[in-house]
């Protein structure tokens, strides 16, 4: 009797990216539930930094932007990030985007193209390095519109907050001293790593009260240190590090409405509340100023005209208000950090001067005078040891 053999149909090694796809509207809501090796699939126009510095925090591979990520209204950062890290970024994949694909969905991203079960959903723009040079050249011709925008938000932000902004009214009083202290704010953005890691040898030295914004309070506890004050809205920020024992202000729009701050009501997190418009990075600076302290260090904050345009138009004119209310007391990591590079160390200074000790007395014990003092020294310590030993009266 004759057997047919069967064979088992192996499946296709289909090309591309095959992964989950995760789907928000709201980056900063995506990251918190993005895996290593999983697809974003996002709807932001104009992506910043500080979300594409989550993104590949988060590990993703690969970005799906309904929206493009560089619209041409101003030079942004974050598509650059991300394909300089190595995420392949398709762009302006279009709105329906957001509903074909189910968050958890099996996609499989080839090119420019995403599929769901061997269907296309959506063909975009792939960008790499080149594309995005590119379309940040030609977007700087937004910058003077984009700052006419940030000077209407101004002048509206200081027309409601304009007793927080001016006179310190409604900021909360900390129980933590920061009086004639250093302060030293970091936030989760903007190369906030290389940051710390240049400023260990000024926290080191001048012990500043440490305030971590957000996620920035976890980045203080992932390089080692522990926040003095964390200021949130209670949403980008982990639970470990709102239960560390740091002082924790929520932010809360002037309306009352602390965002998603019921989060920290539900951990039993003691807190004060600060009713500020204001982002939680300007809301820190502001405690930090009202409290008397003698310097404010910003880490992971930006720092030149490119970093601030890369904000939203009202974060950019808060931004830019309240370092023109804390004036000369606030300075960036980068600057600070300078101070602290070429620095001679006390350590280095003292071996130094060992090895200086060293060598003239090794000279001095090739002369005769020398030999006669290295010959008394031995006999007295001789001596010394007899006597600790009680052989000697």
């Amino acid at each position: 009797m004759k057997l047919t053999t069967l064979r088992r149909s192996r499946p296709r090694s289909l090309p591309g990216i095959t992964t989950t796809a995760r789907v928000d509207r709201r980056t900063s809501s995506l990251v918190r539930r993005l895996n290593p090796g999983e697809i974003a699939v996002v709807d932001h126009v104009d992506m910043d930094r500080a979300s594409a510095v989550a993104l590949t925090e988060a590990g993703v591979v690969a970005v799906v932007n309904a929206a493009p990520s560089v619209s041409g209204r101003y030079p942004n950062l974050g598509p650059q990030h991300l394909v300089e890290s190595g995420v392949v970024l398709v762009d302006d994949a279009g709105g329906q985007l957001m509903t074909a694909v189910q968050d958890g969905a099996v996609v499989r991203l080839d090119g420019e193209t995403l599929y769901l079960d061997d269907q296309v959903v959506c063909s975009g723009r792939r960008q790499d390095r080149r594309t995005v040079a590119e379309a940040m050249e030609a977007s700087r011709s937004g910058i003077a519109s984009r700052l006419e925008a940030m000077s209407a938000n101004a002048v509206e932000l200081l027309r409601r907050e304009s007793d927080l902004l001016l006179d310190g009214a409604g900021v909360p009083p900390l129980t933590t001293p920061i009086r004639h202290r250093h302060v030293l704010v970091v936030v989760k953005a903007f190369d906030y790593r290389r940051d710390l890691a240049a400023l260990k040898t000024y926290v080191r030295e001048n012990h500043p009260v440490l305030i971590g914004v957000e996620a920035g309070a976890d980045a203080l506890l992932e390089a080692g240190y522990h926040p003095d004050v964390i200021v949130c809205d209670g949403a980008d920020i982990s639970d470990i590090a709102l239960r560390c024992g740091a002082e924790i202000v929520v932010t809360s729009g002037p309306d009352g409405r602390a965002g998603e701050g019921e989060r920290v009501d539900r951990l039993g997190v003691r807190h004060t509340t600060f009713h500020t418009g204001c982002p939680a990075e300007d809301a820190a600076m502001l405690l930090a100023h009202a409290g008397g302290a003698a310097l404010i260090v910003t880490a992971g904050m930006p720092a030149g005209l490119e970093e601030l345009l890369d904000k939203g138009r009202s974060s950019m004119a808060s931004a830019f208000l309240t370092r023109a209310s804390v004036g000369s007391r606030v300075a960036d990591a980068r600057a600070v950090a300078q101070l602290y590079t070429h620095r001679i160390r006390g350590w280095l200074v003292l071996l130094l001067v060992l090895l200086a000790v060293a060598t003239v007395a090794a000279a001095i014990a090739t002369t005769p005078v020398g030999q006669d003092w290295a010959e008394q020294l031995r006999s007295w310590l001789v001596q010394s040891y007899d006597w600790a030993r009680g052989e000697l009266p």
